[in-house]
């Protein structure tokens, strides 16, 4: 049985689930650094916004929102050239004063721009914002060949993040990523190889990441992908660049990372939650979640605590009547 998590695109670094308006909104405007962005849920939603997780690198963020309910987002105007892609429902999007417009591929806003989003429920979508300076800028003529070969270069990062080694791993790939969106589709060409993973594969893969009650077996874990174990290995090392069992560990890891983000007791009991992933030795546990993660678990909770404290005294704007909600699409 999958857990209470959505799937949700880099959700080895999730940092919100579940989550309130308040903290929902609190969350987007540290992360996308404009103070001024609003957010209202559709008519009928109720109290759990949705999820978002995000990694931060010196080239740019990643910021992946998934709305459990349906809800609409303003006020986002971009400091920086920003990358929008669906990936999930059907959202929609308005930039400036044009009429509202589904969000069915790969969009690009500048400075200038001040968009909207509008998610229905269950949708998703992928924000990549470039750090100012720390990329080569972009042409304010970026062409539709330039955005396709850009979407192309995004799915096939989305294609390889399941399988990030570690955070150092992580950074690194997300770095190349920033750094082919501001090149040329020739030079960026090379770049994009995602082979579509073997069937066997992605059974060894899917008992792993569904299965959390699983114990770790390479003899029984390549019976039920109906390879040997020595294939499977070389399999899954050649195809996703880990081992069998690194994939194990990391999953019990992030399962670990869910629970700390969603824990809302004063003291997080940290160890309970190692020992029930299968982790015994909680200093060994702390050195791995830091190795994967970038951070200590303690570290994990913290940050929503900090979301906490810092818009508690705040006063957030007043939550508006939910509005009605209406698809682009409809006349």
């Amino acid at each position: 049985m999958r857990n209470s998590v959505p799937d949700l695109e880099l959700d080895a670094y999730l940092r919100l689930n579940r989550a309130s308006l308040a903290e929902w909104l609190a969350a987007i405007r540290e992360l996308s650094g404009c103070d001024d962005i609003d957010c209202t849920l559709f008519e009928g939603s109720g109290h759990q916004v949705g999820a978002l997780s995000t990694l931060s690198t010196e080239r740019g963020r990643l910021i992946c929102l998934y709305a459990a309910e349906g809800m609409e987002i303003t006020g986002c105007r971009a400091t920086a050239p920003v990358f929008l892609l669906p990936r999930a429902g059907n959202p929609e999007i308005a930039t400036r004063d044009a009429p509202w417009q589904s969000l069915n591929q790969l969009v690009l806003a500048w400075p200038e721009d001040r968009f909207r989003l509008r998610l229905p429920s269950e949708a998703s979508v992928l924000i990549l914002r470039l750090e100012p300076g720390k990329s080569a800028p972009l042409v304010p003529d970026f062409s539709d060949a330039g955005l396709s070969k850009c979407e192309e270069l995004i799915t096939c990062y989305l294609h390889r993040s399941p399988f990030f080694r570690d955070d150092a791993h992580a950074i690194r790939v997300t770095n190349e990523l920033f750094l082919n969106l501001t090149r040329s589709a020739e030079q960026s060409a090379h770049i994009c190889q995602c082979p579509k993973l073997d069937r066997r594969l992605l059974r060894a893969i899917e008992k792993i990441r569904y299965e959390p009650g699983w114990e770790f077996n390479l003899q029984e874990l390549a019976s039920h992908s109906g390879v040997s174990e020595r294939n499977l290995y070389y399999l899954m090392k050649r195809e996703t660049g880990m081992t069998p069992y690194r994939l194990y560990q990391r999953n019990r890891l992030m399962r670990v990372r869910q629970r700390l983000v969603d824990c809302q007791c004063d003291v997080p009991h940290i160890s309970w939650y190692a020992a029930d992933a299968g982790f015994s030795h909680l200093g060994r546990f702390a050195a791995l979640y830091r190795e994967h993660f970038g951070e200590l678990p303690s570290e994990t909770v913290q940050w929503r605590r900090n979301l906490q404290d810092q818009w508690a005294g705040a006063e957030l704007p007043s939550v508006p009547e939910p509005l009605p909600y209406s698809s682009a699409a409809e006349p």
